[in-house]
């Protein structure tokens, strides 16, 4: 603060001595036909005393608003898509985050079938989420694999106690997605996707059998086989463009 100070002091110092209507004007002496540099002269002193005032607010996080149209930006801002100064996406980068999602929903089909027998089954809706959080935006927060398992076993796991403790109906599933919510912020494991597992978990009869075993099956375990065809879709997107 006390350096950004005397920056303005100094400035406003050496635009005193160095404008050339504040010098034209004390050379001057006071006259009738000196009046048009008067009034040149207190305008330069009140924008340089404007200036002072604006940094100073800027430097006690005062935003000061240039105009009353730029308030209503960001409300509409949202509504369109996000500006970007890259180009457009090439054709391999809209193919292989697509053909990696078909892959994996593919592989997870195969996998229920070898599962039927035992009632048990690795494609749930939640993964579909997943896909395009790893796929889509690979180097996005949700997209990290701390964020992945840490919501994905957790939220199930906050699933599971809240089905036991209040049962079926819209009780469990208010309180289990708001705690969900709360353990992704507390741990900053931001992963959306996971909010979805408590829902399916106290909706869905035909997991209720697997009770505590939901935290890591069917979704952290879908979750590895997820994260390996992402690998592979980042090396071909890397590697093979056109």
């Amino acid at each position: 603060m006390a350096a950004q100070l005397m920056n303005t002091s100094f400035s406003y110092y050496y635009n005193h001595q160095t404008n050339p209507i504040i010098a034209a004007a004390r050379t001057l002496k006071p006259s009738p036909s000196s009046t048009c540099l008067n009034s040149l002269l207190s305008l330069q002193r009140f924008g340089v005393f404007q200036r002072t005032r604006q940094e100073k607010r800027r430097g006690y996080g005062v935003v000061v608003a240039s105009s009353s149209s730029n308030a209503a930006a960001p409300l509409w801002d949202s509504w369109k898509p996000e500006k970007s100064s890259a180009a457009s996406p090439s054709l391999s980068d809209i193919i292989w985050p697509s053909a990696g999602a078909f892959a994996a929903m593919a592989i997870l089909g195969k996998m229920d079938q070898i599962l039927a027998p035992k009632g048990v089954s690795m494609t749930i809706a939640p993964l579909g989420a997943v896909c395009a959080v790893l796929f889509a935006t690979p180097s996005s927060p949700a997209a990290r694999k701390y964020n992945i398992f840490m919501a994905q076993i957790g939220c199930a796991a906050i699933g599971v106690a809240a089905f036991s403790v209040f049962g079926p109906g819209w009780l469990a599933r208010s309180a289990a997605l708001a705690a969900s919510i709360a353990f992704m912020i507390l741990t900053r494991s931001n992963h959306p996707p996971a909010a979805s597992l408590p829902i399916l978990f106290i909706d869905g009869v035909k997991l209720h059998h697997l009770n505590f075993w939901f935290a890591l099956f069917p979704g952290a375990a879908a979750c590895i086989i997820l994260c390996l065809m992402q690998e592979v879709v980042c090396f071909l997107k890397n590697n093979f463009k056109f």
